[in-house]
């Protein structure tokens, strides 16, 4: 009965390898190393691209989600290796004795085994005795030098992977900088309108919500240019736009707070420094400081739609300015240095740096809030 508990508890700890081809965790660990090497390539080549600002937004895309997906493979390896020490740890006695018979068994002469010391008849009865144990045996041992295996290659597997983890932070980090100059440097943009900076001040100074700021930025008058710039219809994207952020929405449309305020958006959390993209081609109506909501980017994707993102610590452009799909809109905040370090720190143990940061995101169609969940795609949940 204690030998079957343990083959079945090995199992337990050994099934989801198993069931994956004996590559979850480690398969997806390493292919996130590899992301983050073809990150790493694109950089290199970022340096001479002709549109340095499209390379450099999809570097800094291809390195984060090479590092969520490390810290996640991280995650499953740790979770992976308690469940095999645990398995370990609550049957030592069983495995000792497991061991010693082992032992017993190579160290001892062959011809010595098949004797008894009743007899031919107690022979016999011992050789179909252990007849029956010995498969058990054999199967017992198995499991036990697969999990050792396992261990042993988890542990290898997270040496190489934090190795990999800081490489990718400080390349992460150099690409984000090299695409804040690239974006300040940048003159390719067109330009729908040059906004009326008094105007723009005092709708800040009497708008006492983000409704009402996003409802008088609709009715502002605003310089329009010469510039004649054709846009694809925005309600031709309805249930088809990318997340803005690598993220996941932890508070959905109209979901109350632990304070119990609801808000007619999503609040998705992210971790420091992410990248912030616009899901569609964009004007942008507002960029800066509002209210208590942080750095603001009011972006108009079609006539009467307004997108509202909140919350950034970074913001890119100038007001007026059209963004093509997928262009940096600014990053999410957080100190860099504790970001690497709680990072580092955490991914030695399989974690990987909290989601500290929230972007708000509201969609408004003529003032009147629209639920994300009717125009965005595959947000983690």
């Amino acid at each position: 009965m204690r030998g079957a508990a343990l083959l079945f508890a090995l199992a337990l700890a050994l099934g989801p390898a198993a069931s994956t081809a004996q590559t979850d965790p480690t398969q997806s660990a390493r292919a996130a190393m590899d992301e983050l090497q073809g990150a790493s390539a694109a950089l290199e080549a970022a340096e001479g691209a002709r549109d340095r600002v499209a390379a450099l937004t999809q570097t800094v895309q291809a390195y984060e989600k090479g590092l969520a997906a490390l810290r996640e493979g991280l995650r499953q390896a740790t979770i992976r290796e308690s469940a095999i020490h645990g398995v370990f740890s609550a049957e030592s006695e069983r495995l000792a004795q497991l061991l010693g018979v082992l032992q017993s068994i190579e160290a001892a002469p062959e011809s010595h085994l098949l004797l008894h010391p009743s007899g031919p008849l107690g022979t016999v009865r011992s050789g179909m005795i252990l007849s029956d144990v010995t498969p058990a045996l054999s199967q017992e041992a198995a499991q036990l030098r697969r999990a050792l295996q396992e261990v042993a290659m988890l542990r290898a597997l997270q040496e190489t992977a934090v190795s990999t983890l800081e490489e990718g932070l400080q390349g992460v980090q150099t690409a984000r900088t090299e695409l804040s100059k690239a974006v300040a440097n940048r003159t390719d943009l067109p330009r729908r309108f040059v906004a009326d900076q008094a105007a723009m001040e005092n709708l800040i100074n009497s708008s006492d919500t983000l409704e009402s700021f996003a409802s008088g930025l609709m009715s502002t008058t605003v310089e329009e240019t010469s510039v004649s710039i054709a846009q694809p219809d925005f309600s031709e994207a309805q249930g088809a736009l990318e997340m803005p952020v690598l993220g996941r929405v932890i508070r959905r449309f109209e979901e109350a707070d632990a304070a119990g305020v609801r808000r007619p958006g999503w609040v998705v959390a992210t971790r420091p420094l992410t990248l912030v993209t616009t899901p569609w081609p964009a004007t942008i109506r507002y960029l800066g400081p509002l209210l208590d909501y942080g750095e603001v980017a009011i972006l108009e994707p079609g006539e009467g739609y307004l997108l509202v993102l909140s919350g950034l610590g970074q913001v890119f452009g100038e007001v007026g300015e059209v963004l093509p799909r997928g262009a940096p809109v600014g990053l999410m905040g957080g100190a860099l240095m504790s970001e690497d370090q709680a990072f580092l720190m955490s991914s030695a143990q399989g974690g990987g740096a909290q989601a500290t940061e929230s972007l708000y995101i509201e969609l408004r169609r003529n003032g009147t809030p629209l639920d994300p969940s009717t125009w965005f795609v595959g947000p983690e949940n």
